[in-house]
């Protein structure tokens, strides 16, 4: 469920070791990544490459010329580029909040602005700072992250972390990190993922009717969608629960509790309506905790007031994306407000 981009890059005014070491691994992770770059096209005309390989890069750049003359996301050289980085993940992101918040710990940078998450490019430095937060009390989580966009300062190449979906998928990424490349706004990470989700959503569905695909399996994105919410259901219980003055042990059986519903509603949604499919039980046995919580609240938001927008804009790509830009120029408070109203009216 958490994927997407690195927060930050490389050259800042540091001070302490810890923000040093930090920064300077950021800094060694994005110019390995650049080191490993090669064109899509010579890998594709390699004969001692893997066909499976080739093949899907193939398909990738398919979708790739359709990202761009379809969907009008930037034309560059981003993803006409591959790097086999050697690990499943390109970074970890560790998310962390307090034990009784479902507030985001949050970092800034000067490129990415204030972000919810810390990303490391080693799954053991990941694990150090999680263990840190850990021990101060926090809640905290580590999750992969297959792609992330640098918002244009450099061409992002394919990365083998990608790979493994199929094709579909990869086109899914692609479309998702040019959207942050099309558009970004400083500080907000809820409306610039949700804004690259729904690009990656739309552009999904019209990738496949272009190529004369019946679409998505409406019982998978309707699990999908019924999962979301019961998450999101689950955070708005626990923010009134934890704006209530309770001693912190009351607190915490009251907050177990909860968590203890949200696996009891999904095992009846999964038993009672999907037929027992058990595609999100990997996810719900795990320990949970609030900042596992974090990624459906920044992903999916403002979803469907995007696509509420959309249709307002008759389906035009170039009229949605300004309409999406003048939003992102107003402040915090006037952008959350059209965007409510975008998702009342899309109800």
């Amino acid at each position: 469920m958490v994927r997407r981009f690195l927060p930050g890059l490389m050259v800042v005014l540091l001070s302490g070791c810890s923000s040093i070491s930090y920064y300077s691994q950021l800094a060694n992770g994005q110019l390995q990544l650049l080191r490993a770059r090669e064109p899509v096209a010579q890998v594709i005309a390699d004969p001692s490459r893997p066909p499976l390989l080739r093949e899907h890069l193939v398909q990738s750049q398919k979708a790739r010329t359709f990202a761009s003359e379809h969907l009008h996301l930037p034309d560059n050289q981003s993803y006409r580029l591959y790097a086999d980085i050697g690990r499943p993940y390109v970074v970890w992101n560790v998310f962390a909040t307090q034990e009784f918040s479902l507030s985001p710990q949050t970092h800034c940078f000067p490129i990415a602005g204030c972000v919810a998450y810390r990303g490391y490019y080693d799954q053991g430095a990941a694990r150090g700072e999680a263990a840190v937060l850990t021990l101060q009390g926090m809640d905290v989580s580590i999750g992969g992250v297959e792609a992330y966009s640098t918002l244009g300062w450099f061409n992002d190449p394919i990365m083998n972390s990608m790979m493994h979906w199929g094709d579909e998928r990869l086109a899914t990424l692609i479309f998702h990190e040019l959207a942050h490349q099309r558009f970004y706004v400083k500080d907000d990470t809820e409306f610039n993922e949700s804004f690259a989700s729904f690009v990656e959503q739309e552009g999904t569905r019209q990738w496949r009717a272009a190529r004369g695909l019946a679409p998505q399996s409406l019982a998978a994105s309707t699990q999908r969608d019924q999962f979301i919410q019961l998450v999101l259901d689950t955070r708005q219980r626990l923010e009134k629960l934890y704006a209530q003055p309770l001693a912190t042990d009351a607190m915490r059986r009251a907050k177990a509790v909860q968590f203890e519903r949200l696996r009891s509603e999904y095992r009846h949604l999964r038993d009672s309506q999907w037929g027992g499919d058990k595609r999100y039980d990997a996810w719900i046995n795990q320990p949970m905790n609030n900042a596992r919580l974090l990624p459906f609240g920044l992903y999916d938001r403002w979803v469907p007031a995007f696509s509420a927008l959309f249709r307002q804009e008759d389906g035009d790509w170039v009229r949605f994306y300004a309409a999406v830009e003048k939003m992102g120029r107003l402040s915090v408070e006037e952008r959350k407000a059209a965007l409510r109203q975008l998702e009342g009216a899309g109800r």
